[in-house]
């Protein structure tokens, strides 16, 4: 993974120092609060329903074990205990006090980390696949090219105030996992004639107006990604309406003016800027990719890993649920589930992400990465150690085994934090995550995305679940819409509202009414519950959420 030089070490240095400075002057009230807003935003501090807030960046979802203890630290000085994991590969904070805030970012900072542009109308923290470099189905690890990006949007001085936020997802597989269609800008590693580059998809996300996004571009050589990613930045800078805020995202661009015209313009503009590109960045990616040599992993059987498998049906049913195929076969992917039934999806305490990176050092590599379905990853575990890292993460409440099951949730923080959310989200997690515990169903449920978000701004992705359950306020009172049928993978697609929505104790039975449905409905117990409602549609599901409208049809 990437580490500092001195450049970054001072750089970060100087923000910080120049933030304390910031802080005091609002301290003291030299700065209105008006004045403070958009140096804090700069800075990753939010104002929210209750407190500050802020968001700290994990580059393309990847820490080492000093750096979860720095996350960790933070938690438990300045804040609850606790952090919250979210849907970008960042960790949120929300109830630090402004004057410490200085003081957090400096030792982020000694362990290089920050917040730099993890707010505000900028270029935000470029995402990853979680699996990258680990996963079997991978072309090339797509993570140098993601700190590239990083490196060359921060504090780029043409899009420090563009007219909203931008987003950019990588992935290195053909199976998407960093739901790059769903971005401003989304990449995927494609390769032609033996040669790995890029495929291009802008105008994705969600929110308002929830969009797919569209190919501009089936093949980016290497050389060209950030000329071509600048030119669509100008592109949008230009065309992008700010006369409305709603509409200010690059998919609004792309939807008024068709991808046909975007990319005639963006396609003029890459002619110019490349020139500027002497070869510089490609360079520096050369450097950045040396922080990126895969560990190297340690031979040896895997007999201990396979007779506890055959023995304990608790480490089986880990085994089955939480581990994924790595490109060694003694090794394996081992997704830790921050989801256990009736706690926050998301949330891990300081003494968790100890344990955790305790684990990666004594047996990942000293690596981990944050998944953006809010769950912790040790990409490299030998086969062998698997039993004795499932019984230390059984110790620390870690080893619940329901990853890419209903439990597993993304839900954003929603009302309980949030001054923008307009209904609660973590509450109605953890009760279908304790329903379904209690009816001993979701292992034979399978494979199901649930996400919830808690107003209309989607920061729970709810467009793209395969039940995304949306919270709003009518007339003072919480209402939860269901939408049927999103996917967030390479196979994206936004779900389809199913009709009215549910109060807040309805909505729990409305889900249980679904899953009693798919059960039924499905061909096989391969059968997902996605692949269900592809085939059947939405009329059986409609049916049996709303029994009392099909009792006045008959």
């Amino acid at each position: 993974m990437y580490k500092y030089n001195d450049f970054d070490t001072a750089f970060l240095a100087e923000r910080n120092a120049q933030f304390r400075a910031q802080v005091e002057r609002r301290i003291d009230g030299s700065l209105t609060e008006d004045e403070f807003k958009p140096l804090r935003l700069m800075n990753g501090l939010y104002l929210q329903l209750h407190a500050y807030m802020l968001r700290v960046a994990i580059p393309y979802g990847t820490l080492n074990s000093d750096q979860m203890r720095t996350l960790a630290l933070l938690a438990e000085k300045w804040d609850k205990g606790y952090g919250h994991f979210t849907t970008r590969q960042n960790i949120q904070y929300n109830w630090p006090k402004l004057r410490d805030v200085p003081d957090m970012l400096d030792a982020l900072g000694e362990v290089g980390l920050h917040a730099i542009q993890t707010s505000g109308n900028t270029i935000r923290n470029v995402t990853s696949d979680h699996f990258a470099a680990a996963a079997k189905d991978e072309l090339t690890d797509p993570r140098p090219y993601a700190e590239l990006i990083r490196q060359w949007s921060t504090d780029h001085p043409e899009f420090q105030f563009l007219g909203r936020k931008f987003k950019i997802a990588i992935t290195g597989s053909s199976n998407d996992r960093a739901v790059t269609r769903a971005h401003d800008i989304g990449l995927r590693m494609v390769e032609r004639d033996g040669v790995a580059g890029f495929e291009v998809i802008v105008g994705g996300g969600l929110g308002r107006t929830p969009l797919i996004g569209k190919v501009i571009r089936d093949y980016l050589p290497q050389a060209d990604l950030l000329p071509y990613l600048e030119s669509v930045l100008a592109v949008y800078n230009l065309l992008g309406r700010r006369d409305n805020k709603y509409k200010a995202r690059i998919k609004i661009t792309v939807l008024e003016n068709g991808i046909d015209t975007i990319r005639e313009m963006v396609e003029e503009r890459f002619e110019e800027r490349r020139k500027a590109f002497d070869g510089t960045d490609q360079l520096l990616l050369e450097e950045i990719k040396a922080h990126f040599t895969p560990p190297k992993l340690r031979g040896g059987n895997v007999e201990t890993y396979l007779a506890a498998y055959d023995a304990d049906p608790v480490f089986r049913s880990w085994a089955d649920t939480n581990l994924a195929a790595h490109r060694d076969d003694n090794h394996a992917i081992v997704t830790i589930s921050i989801k256990a039934h009736g706690q926050t999806p998301g949330d891990a305490t300081a003494a968790q992400m100890r344990a955790m990176a305790d684990l990666a050092e004594r047996f990942g590599y000293n690596e981990l990465r944050i998944s953006h379905e809010q769950n912790v990853i040790l990409p490299h575990v030998h086969k062998s150690d698997l039993p004795a890292l499932h019984a230390a993460l059984k110790d620390h409440g870690l080893a619940t085994a329901n990853v890419g099951l209903i439990s597993d949730i993304i839900a954003c923080p929603g009302m309980d934090y949030c001054a923008l959310a307009t209904a609660r989200s973590i509450p109605v997690a953890q009760e279908i995550a304790t329903r379904f515990e209690e009816l001993k169903l979701e292992h034979e449920v399978g494979h199901l995305q649930i996400k919830i978000s808690g107003c209309i701004n989607a920061c729970g992705h709810h467009h793209v679940g395969h039940i995304g359950i949306l919270g709003l306020d009518r007339a003072g009172v919480e209402n939860y819409q269901i939408t049927l049928g999103g996917d967030a993978t390479e196979t994206a697609a936004i779900g389809t509202r199913t009709g009215p929505g549910f109060a807040y104790d309805e909505i729990v039975p409305a889900v249980e009414r679904l899953i009693t449905a798919y059960l039924s409905l499905r061909d096989s117990a391969e059968e997902t519950f996605l692949q269900t409602y592809r085939r059947v549609g939405m009329d059986p599901f409609k049916a049996a959420l709303y029994p009392e409208a099909q009792k006045k049809v008959a």
